[in-house]
């Protein structure tokens, strides 16, 4: 409130353009957002963006699996994990433009190349972590693997997993906006775009108030989530405490 009330000083005695007070965002919001813009726009970012994380989550989990259960398969793709994660995902904008095309599979491939990585790396270290006794243990009572990985690797994996997927909810927000930017008819980013591009800052400044509402939500989405998936390991944690 603190923060509002201090911005709203400063605008009304700032001269330029760019730099609008809450209330004339707050208007803008409305009167942009509140409509066919919502079905336009938001609607379709929010789908590729659920694609795009869906996708890096399940792509993530399972080759981060494999590959932490296989030593040999770790050593040897690891020169290559490490080149891949080191190429920024928005350079690759426009190699998938000139693959897949100006399209939503175009869009949800640029999130993905972004977002796949905090997921599959936080699951190796999650399955490499596995604890080396309850192993033994399962092996010696010749536990299947299906059993050992569905009860045993994937929970004590569970933790590193989520905190991969919190990373990768941000790292797809990103993605999704710029990809849009780039080239698109609809979405958030590109419509942030148009206003900057034709000074209705106002209404870019909307624009850019929407996500971070976006981002809270998917904060706190994700939150209640973890603690249902994670209920376990909380629980653990509080024992401990006490």
């Amino acid at each position: 409130m603190l923060l509002l009330v201090a911005w709203g000083l400063v605008a009304t005695r700032a001269t330029s353009q760019f730099f609008p007070d809450p209330l004339a965002i707050s208007q803008a919001f409305v009167d942009t957002w509140v409509g066919p813009a919502f079905v336009e726009d938001v609607l379709p970012s929010l789908y590729r963006l659920g694609l795009g994380v869906a996708a890096s989550i399940v792509l993530g989990v399972a080759a981060g699996t494999v590959i932490g259960l296989a030593h040999w398969l770790r050593e040897l793709l690891e020169p290559l994990l490490e080149f891949l994660r080191a190429i920024p995902p928005p350079v690759l904008i426009p190699v998938a433009m000139l693959l897949l095309g100006i399209t939503d599979t175009m869009k949800v491939v640029v999130v993905v190349s972004g977002a796949v990585w905090p997921i599959l790396l936080n699951t190796i270290e999650g399955v490499r972590a596995t604890d080396s006794v309850m192993t033994e243990t399962a092996t010696s009572f010749r536990v299947t693997w299906w059993e050992r990985l569905r009860f045993l690797v994937l929970p004590a994996a569970s933790p590193r997993i989520m905190a991969g997927v919190r990373q990768a909810l941000s790292v797809a927000l990103i993605l999704m906006v710029i990809s849009e930017m780039f080239a698109s008819s609809s979405g958030l980013g590109y419509r942030i775009a148009y206003f900057q591009r034709n000074y209705l800052i106002a209404e870019m400044w909307s624009g850019i108030l929407l996500l971070g509402l976006v981002g809270v939500l998917l904060a706190v989405a994700f939150g209640l989530v973890e603690r249902r998936v994670l209920r376990w390991y909380h629980g653990i944690r509080e024992v401990n405490r006490a």
